[in-house]
C-alpha cells in the first residue's frame, strides 16, 4: 500500500522526483550491480533486533526491503521515497503487501519517536538540505535511535570526478561528501557518530557507511 504524503517540496526535490519517475521501468536492470552491493554493505552493518521499527529512507523499488524482511522478518520496515512510479514498482514485485509512503525526506509525514533505525541507502546524495533531513531524521528516530547512511564517497578519485560531471549533467543529483564532512553534518544535525567506514565494491565505485545515533536535536536556521 503506498500513502501519498508529499509536501512541502522544494524545486530540486521535484527534479529527483521527475527524473526518478522516468527512471523508474529500467531502474533495477540498468542499476543491479550496483544496488545489489551498496545493500550487501548496508546490511552487514545492521544491528536489528526483532519487534524494531526501520524506515527505508529513499527506499526506490524497495531493493533493500526485502532482504531486511527475510532476514528480519519480525521487524516492522517501512518505505519511504519521492517517486510515484519508483514504489509502484516496489509493490509489483512479488512479496508481502508493503508499507510505502511517498514523501520529500526534508519533510517526513512521521510522527516524533516512531522508528528505532533509519537507513538511507544510496540517496543522501540527491538531498539538498541534507542537515534539515538529518533533523527530520533525528526527529522521527526514538531516543537513542540510530541512522545507518551508504553513499558514494567523495574521497575516491572517481567519486570527485562523477560528482563533478553529475552536477552538470543530472538534474537529480546534488552533491556527494566525503567522510569527514558527512560526519560533520551529521552532528551539526544532532547526531552522535559512532561508525564510519569506507570501502570499495568495484575498483572504481568507492562509498561510506556511517551509523550514528541520535541525542538531541541542534536546530539551525534554514
Amino acid at each position: 500500500m503506498i500513502v501519498k504524503s508529499v509536501g512541502h517540496t522544494d524545486e530540486h526535490s521535484k527534479r529527483v522526483a521527475a527524473d526518478y519517475d522516468r527512471r523508474a521501468r529500467d531502474y533495477d536492470r540498468r542499476w543491479r550491480f550496483y544496488t545489489e552491493g551498496t545493500i550487501r554493505e548496508t546490511i552487514t552493518r545492521l544491528e536489528l533486533t526483532d519487534g524494531c521499527s526501520v524506515l527505508d529512507l529513499g527506499c526506490g523499488t524497495g531493493s533493500l526491503i526485502e532482504p531486511l524482511l527475510e532476514r528480519w522478518p519480525q521487524c516492522r520496515i517501512v518505505g519511504v521515497d519521492i517517486s510515484q512510479q519508483m514504489l509502484d514498482v516496489a509493490c509489483s514485485k512479488p512479496k508481502p503487501e508493503l508499507a510505502l509512503t511517498c514523501a520529500d525526506a526534508h519533510y517526513l509525514p512521521f510522527q516524533e519517536s516512531s522508528f528505532d533505525w533509519i537507513v538511507c541507502c544510496n540517496s543522501f546524495h540527491f538531498l539538498s538540505l541534507p542537515t534539515l533531513a538529518l533533523e527530520e531524521m533525528g526527529r522521527v528516530l526514538r531516543p537513542g535511535g540510530r541512522v545507518l547512511i551508504t553513499d558514494w564517497c567523495d574521497d575516491y578519485l572517481f567519486c570527485r570526478i562523477c560528482d563533478f560531471y553529475l552536477r552538470w549533467f543530472d538534474q537529480a543529483h546534488f552533491g556527494m561528501y566525503g567522510s569527514q564532512e558527512c560526519s560533520r553534518i551529521l552532528t551539526r544535525a544532532g547526531f552522535r557518530v559512532e561508525m564510519l567506514e569506507r570501502y570499495k565494491i568495484s575498483w572504481l565505485w568507492g562509498l561510506m557507511s556511517v551509523t550514528a545515533s541520535s541525542f538531541g536535536q541542534l536546530r539551525e536556521e534554514h
